[in-house]
């Protein structure tokens, strides 16, 4: 039986709907990891570059800094994130939607982390861990340069997918899943079973009543 055209037209929409924010999850968390693994702050110390006032050796005065450097959580919230996507199609119901908000939850995790990455604080503290013995010893890091696009790429990204966890905690319950297919699938396989079971034990049945042996 053929589902009337309304019925068809919200499911092509929930359908449509879904296709849509499913690709805004992967360009915002694919945008978050790749902004997070670039160089978001260049280092030194005075007179280190060239070797001169420090007397170190030529490019012992100079660092970098990726986000995952000054953020270490910016890279398994941007996974976990994908993670939970994938698990908002497999769920459904409430646990759709405690799995929407927790995509959301994550996306502020990253774009916090985007902007924590860009404090003095942060940095220095960083600095600390990751530059060199040469660059560190002398007691004196300074910041020569930073790359403003990645943390603010890295924050859009984040927001994305805020927001695309709050469009699912509301929209989802229209939305189809893979666990409904499946079932729907596996109905249809077994209806079908069945009534072919039941078909063969009538036409055995019936060549008992006409006298005819059905296992021959």
């Amino acid at each position: 039986m053929t589902a009337p055209a309304p019925a068809r037209d919200q499911a092509r929409t929930a359908r449509r709907s879904l296709l849509v924010w499913l690709a805004a999850c992967a360009a915002g968390g694919g945008l978050a990891l790749l902004a997070a693994g670039r160089v978001w702050v260049t280092l030194g110390t005075p007179g280190g570059a060239g070797g001169g006032a420090g007397g170190g050796p030529a490019g012992a005065g100079s660092g970098s800094l990726t986000g995952n450097d000054l953020v270490a959580w910016l890279t398994p919230a941007a996974l976990a994130a994908l993670a939970a996507v994938l698990a908002v199609l497999a769920t459904r119901g409430v646990a759709r939607r405690v799995t929407s908000v927790v995509v959301a939850f994550l996306g502020v995790a990253v774009a916090a982390g985007a902007w924590d990455g860009t404090r003095d604080a942060t940095i220095l503290s960083m600095a600390a861990r990751h530059m060199t013995t040469a660059v560190t010893s002398s007691g004196h890091i300074s910041v020569e340069s930073r790359a403003w696009v990645w943390p603010l790429l890295t924050a859009a990204g984040g927001l994305v997918l805020a927001g695309a966890g709050v469009a699912a905690a509301i929209l989802s319950v229209r939305w189809p899943g893979m666990s409904s297919r499946y079932e729907r699938g596996a109905g249809r396989a077994g209806t079908g079973g069945t009534a072919r079971v039941k078909d063969a034990d009538r036409a055995m049945w019936d060549a008992i009543d006409e006298g005819e042996d059905p296992t021959a």
